[in-house]
């Protein structure tokens, strides 16, 4: 079971898109399509995934026009072959047309994202690691594009940088030019002055930088284009005395190899921004 995205916060998104796609109205339809036209259409599948936009996609059509009827047959999360029917809408054919752009974008999108990150779920099974994601999402988008990662298996990295703190190595190039303070003294510090809830990661890239970040008492050290040699040697030197987090060079050809070392976590950014959105089309019954 998956938390979905709060109504308020998709139909903002969603005003915002149909807002963009139709500012002064759909001039095609009001020119062509008398206004007691009536459609009925069907949401089908051009080739297999993982859905998710369902709330989504029936946001932009009742948005448009609230005596739309949308009825889904397959729901967020669920896999489906090429040539299913998703769901079916039904109504004003002004109100269809003017949606549909709208609509089929966001769930080709999200069901392209659910989708890869499925397969590289799949390619994990079997070990320790979860597969998260990152913060390379599309502006605006990051709710439902995060949403869709956890709609495919996987599951979500700090949201915001407000979440956590993570350390990473431009901050580190920054704190490195004082040579009077260990790193460990500074990650001490950072920590007496943070809430106790707040997360703390440091990312490394040798083997030689997991003492000094070890002895601050971390929660999570990300271990980052790491060889799978080195990373095997991380998580026998960090003995479980944190989360190891793999990430950087992180393919599906690859996951399964990362995951056998022992890891936690692997971090993917393509799960998000090297995605392709899926072919699902809306066709017409009548």
């Amino acid at each position: 079971m998956f938390i979905k995205p709060e109504q308020p916060s998709i139909e903002r998104l969603v005003l915002l898109a149909l807002e963009e796609d139709a500012p002064w109205g759909d001039i095609t339809s009001q020119a062509f399509i008398p206004p007691e036209a009536q459609l009925h259409a069907q949401l089908v599948a051009r080739e297999a995934g993982v859905l998710c936009g369902e709330d989504v996609f029936t946001a932009a059509m009742l948005l448009t026009d609230p005596s739309l009827a949308v009825e889904f047959a397959v729901h967020d999360g669920g896999t489906f072959s090429g040539g299913a029917a998703l769901a079916t809408v039904k109504g004003s054919a002004r109100g269809i047309l003017r949606a549909e752009r709208v609509a089929l974008n966001f769930v080709q999108r999200l069901s392209g994202i659910a989708t890869l990150t499925a397969k590289y779920v799949a390619a994990a099974a079997g070990t320790r690691a979860r597969i998260v994601d990152t913060r390379k999402t599309t502006p605006g988008l990051r709710l439902l594009e995060r949403y869709a990662v956890r709609c495919g298996g996987g599951h979500n990295h700090r949201y915001s940088l407000s979440d956590a703190v993570l350390l990473k190595d431009n901050h580190l190039a920054i704190l490195n030019r004082d040579p009077n303070r260990s790193l460990t003294a500074m990650l001490l510090e950072a920590r007496s002055h943070l809430p106790h809830t707040t997360h703390l990661e440091v990312e490394v890239d040798r083997l030689d930088q997991l003492d000094a970040v070890l002895s601050a008492g971390v929660d999570t050290i990300l271990l980052d284009n790491f060889s799978t040699q080195d990373l095997r040697a991380g998580v026998a030197h960090i003995a479980a005395r944190c989360l190891v987090e793999a990430s950087g060079g992180v393919t599906l050809e690859r996951i399964s190899e990362i995951a056998s070392t022992g890891v936690d976590l692997i971090s993917v950014g393509a799960l998000t921004h090297g995605v392709r959105s899926l072919d699902i089309g809306l066709d017409l019954l009548e």
